[in-house]
């Protein structure tokens, strides 16, 4: 009888059979015999392995032109590399990883075939994002030796490397591919057994929102992927990600995540469906949401859907004043956005002396910019100038567009609402910045409802590009116009949105978050693991729980409260966690403890 796993001292893991030279493959490949590994690379198609090979040496050679390897690491990496399209290969291979198709029946035929080839101390690893590694586990002969791997892609470039353990896996397996991913220069996270494990799991409930909202004609593709793009400081969109992930790969991890949560969230979008049965899968079909020059091309070009550049818009109305009403930190950059752009700007608050203290703030923040040699000293001081506070709404009379940015409370933007219509000229543009609430019940304040729009900008707003105009069903089509190109002059993007909760970035964002603290409330994973794996693994620039500590809590918990509010999905309601950490106190940065705690000021 063999020893168990978990008391035998384990040698290092230096020939690795990897079943399945696709491009995840592939890559696995590359990094295990960079690191000196042994690899045996195992594809029933001779044309696939050949690709393979043919993949590997032209990525070293990258590698080499780029001064990442010498030209003798190179040839001793790929000599550590040999193929096969049998699975007896892998007879003497300490570890196999399987990343082939995703498909129960497949793996689950791989690993019994493993099992009459591979030493009973020999680890198997799956690639798999969207199965159970249980079930897997539970048909292997050595049920404790079974565990997953996932790997991101590119392997070579991405540093996340998930180590799934199911019920039955030896700790012995997990340490010794731990102590792996670590030689590899990965950086391991250790994760239980459920389908899209931590990043997938957070990643794709998102993207199928996305996709969900693209096909309720919420939004256009463009601006659906700006908004993220922009807002969020996301690499890529969701729908380009849909793109290159694969629809149909998508779709699978989707259905493998609803039929374990059964959360709606989670149930495929129908248009995944759709596109899938079409063929039109991404990139590597050449068109998904997008189309591409070619199958695999990158290279996105335009077809029917791309928004024309000309046509017979309507023009907006001329602006030469704008108007701020608010003294907080968004009050303050969106004052220092207009004038820079060479707008007269009246900024008004309850009181004079607020006024001046966010005029002073202004100055400070130019002083910055012109101390980092984005400004000169001349145009900091003109753009000071154009600035006139004030402690009264009545200053507004001759402003062409007036920009709310008080409280994110509904009373007191109505009630603000009212004030500018009494004040503000006839055919004066109204907006409000708000970020959750309805724009349309500003406008019914008002007796000029047509008048009124939502300009949400993210803050800071000096820095933050985006800003998404958002029109309710009886804001005129002139007022539309005169943001868009108001937003041009300013040098923001503006990305069109209706009138419902969240608009795009915040209702793809907080049910991504709020699902983050799920995962900590149901002691799946650490803090420190979620962010981990959302910053390397899916490329945000913050992890999930820092960016809910810079946010607020209080803030993040209201915005969720009215996305659930709105859409009646079980699965928007905020994790009770959030709700508990709100009551405490804890809010985050701003009171020295969220879900960390900070050093005070």
């Amino acid at each position: 009888m063999a020893t168990p796993l978990s008391d035998t001292p384990l040698s290092p893991l230096r020939t690795i059979a990897v079943v399945g030279l696709g491009t995840m493959g592939t890559g696995i490949a590359e990094v295990l015999a960079r690191a000196g590994r042994d690899v045996v690379g195992i594809d029933v198609s001779e044309a696939q392995a050949a690709t393979a090979v043919a993949a590997l040496e032209a990525s070293t050679t990258r590698a080499v032109e780029r001064g990442r390897l010498t030209a003798q690491e190179r040839a001793d990496a790929l000599a550590r590399v040999r193929t096969s399209t049998e699975l007896g290969a892998a007879a003497d291979a300490d570890l196999v990883i399987e990343v082939a198709p995703e498909s129960y029946e497949i793996k689950q035929q791989i690993f019994r075939e493993l099992d009459g080839i591979v030493r009973p101390e020999t680890i198997l690893a799956t690639g798999t994002n969207a199965l159970s590694v249980t079930r897997l586990a539970a048909d292997s002969a050595r049920p404790e030796r079974v565990l997953g791997l996932h790997f991101f892609n590119p392997a070579p470039a991405m540093k996340l490397v998930e180590v799934v353990s199911s019920v039955l896996t030896a700790p012995g397996a997990v340490t010794a591919v731990t102590n792996l991913a670590l030689d590899l220069g990965k950086e391991p996270v250790a994760v239980g057994d459920r389908p899209g494990f931590v990043a997938d799991g957070l990643l794709f409930g998102y993207l199928n929102q996305a996709a969900a909202m693209y096909e309720a004609n919420y939004a256009s593709r463009e601006d659906i992927d700006a908004a993220m793009r922009l807002g969020c400081g996301l690499p890529m969109g969701p729908l380009a990600l849909l793109d290159l992930i694969g629809v149909d790969t998508a779709r699978t991890v989707l259905e493998a995540m609803y039929t374990a949560s059964h959360d709606r969230l989670h149930a495929p979008a129908p248009i995944l469906r759709q596109l899938s049965e079409a063929g039109l899968t991404g990139r590597k079909a050449g068109r998904g949401f997008y189309t591409y020059q070619a199958p695999g091309s990158a290279v996105v070009v335009p077809d029917a859907l791309t928004p024309g550049t000309g046509g017979t818009q309507v023009p907006g109305r001329p602006v030469r004043a704008v108007g701020v009403a608010g003294s907080g930190t968004m009050a303050s950059g969106i004052t220092e956005v207009f004038a820079k752009a060479g707008y007269e700007v009246v900024l008004a608050a309850r009181s004079a002396e607020k006024a001046q203290t966010a005029k002073a703030r202004i100055g400070k923040s130019l002083a910055r910019s012109v101390d980092k040699g984005r400004l000169t000293a001349e145009a900091a001081a003109r753009t000071l100038e154009l600035i006139t506070p004030t402690g009264t709404y009545d200053d507004f009379a001759d402003v062409d567009l007036a920009v709310e940015a008080v409280a994110e409370d509904l009373e007191v933007k109505r009630q603000l609402f009212a004030t500018l219509d009494k004040v503000c000229k006839p055919g004066a543009v109204l907006a409000t910045t708000t970020s959750s609430l309805p724009v349309v019940a500003c406008a019914r304040a008002t007796s000029r409802p047509q008048d009124v729009i939502g300009m949400h900008f993210f803050n800071p707003a000096p820095a933050m590009k985006l800003v998404e105009v958002v029109r309710t069903v009886l804001t005129a089509d002139d007022v539309h116009a005169t943001v868009r190109e108001a937003c041009a002059k300013i040098r923001k993007h503006a990305v069109d949105c209706g009138d419902r909760a969240g608009f795009i970035v915040n209702a793809l964002l907080f049910p991504y978050l709020n699902n983050a603290v799920k995962m900590v409330q149901e002691h799946y994973a650490t803090l420190d693991d979620i962010d981990a794996a959302m910053k390397l693994g899916g490329g945000y620039p913050m992890g999930p729980f820092e960016l809910l500590d810079v946010v607020g809590l209080d803030v993040s918990l209201a915005i969720e409260k009215v996305l659930h509010r709105e859409f009646r999905d079980p699965g928007l309601a905020p994790a009770p966690l959030l709700e508990h950490l709100v009551a405490a106190g804890c809010l985050g940065r701003k009171t020295g403890r969220g879900f960390r705690e900070y050093a005070r000021r």
